[in-house]
């Protein structure tokens, strides 16, 4: 797996990109990252990349006094999302396999990046989204809507705002009653947070909590002794995106990943060329935490 020293230019972009978001004077810009090589040198570089961009982000939100350079981009994506949504739902309910459908639409909602593709509109996502139909799915999809439909609990891991209205359509399809969607604690990067998903409409019957973290990704011992519970009751636990599965993937044992490839490491271990949509399962038995006061 990767490790920080792996995505130096990753993580200098996405700040410079944060900073952006943040403040519109390009001294301050420079200021900004010219801080986070320093934090840089003295972070342990065999971390995962979500821990060293926890400290960074830290270190730039405290600096602009803007607890959430993002709020704004995520509210666009958020909106965009939303204006897909019906027509996607109705491209589901039409598909030969409904359940396979949602899991490739989630999956493609993880390329919703506000600042990646700052000028998105609306035309430009449906494409992009819509292709994810049509796409292989690496993993197995009858392992994963089997375990799924047996589980009581299950603990499905948020990523990003945007992302999370076209994760709907999977929720909608998981056994009403048993799902704990879980988002961010705080705001970090594009990440969905508690206002993120009531933005996207996540159903009502879904129990929302947060993980009491504010890194891009799950590092359990920086979460929230409540969260380590449902992570440790939980029958399946379900990831979205390459940050959860860069910081959790050894952690959680039987757990389910659904992420689009997009870097060469991950590339390199799971098997799969970049690009590439992945339902990735975590080798061994059910996901399991010590006990936590």
């Amino acid at each position: 797996m990767k490790t920080a020293a792996d995505c130096i230019p990753c993580l200098l972009r996405r700040t410079l990109e944060a900073a952006r978001f943040a403040t519109a004077d390009p001294m301050a810009h420079d200021h900004f990252v010219q801080q986070a090589l320093g934090a840089l040198a003295g972070l342990d570089r065999e971390q995962s990349p979500p821990a060293a961009e926890q400290t960074i982000q830290r270190l730039l939100r405290q600096a602009t006094r803007v607890a959430d350079p993002y709020q704004a981009a995520k509210r666009r994506c958020t909106t965009l999302a939303l204006g897909l949504l019906p027509g996607l739902a109705e491209a589901v309910r039409r598909a030969a396999d409904p359940f396979g459908a949602a899991v490739r639409l989630a999956i493609a909602g993880n390329g919703i990046d506000p600042g990646a593709n700052g000028g998105l509109v609306e035309a430009e996502m449906s494409d992009t989204i819509r292709s994810a139909l049509e796409e292989p799915l690496f993993g197995d999809l009858d392992v994963f809507r089997q375990t799924v439909s047996h589980a009581a609990r299950i603990l499905y891991l948020a990523d990003n705002a945007g992302e999370i209205v076209l994760d709907r359509l999977l929720l909608e399809r998981l056994p009403a009653g048993r799902v704990t969607l879980v988002v961010r604690g705080a705001a970090v990067l594009d990440d969905a947070t508690r206002e993120d998903a009531e933005a996207a409409g996540v159903p009502a019957w879904v129990n929302v909590i947060d993980n009491g973290s504010d890194a891009p990704g799950t590092l359990l011992a920086d979460c929230s002794a409540g969260f380590r519970r449902a992570f440790r009751e939980a029958d399946v636990v379900i990831a979205k995106g390459q940050g959860n599965f860069e910081s959790l993937s050894d952690a959680a044992p039987g757990a389910f990943f659904l992420f689009r490839i997009t870097c060469p490491a991950v590339a390199a271990h799971v098997g799969r060329p970049e690009g590439s949509l992945m339902l990735w399962r975590s080798p061994g038995e059910a996901a399991t935490f010590p006990s936590s006061s």
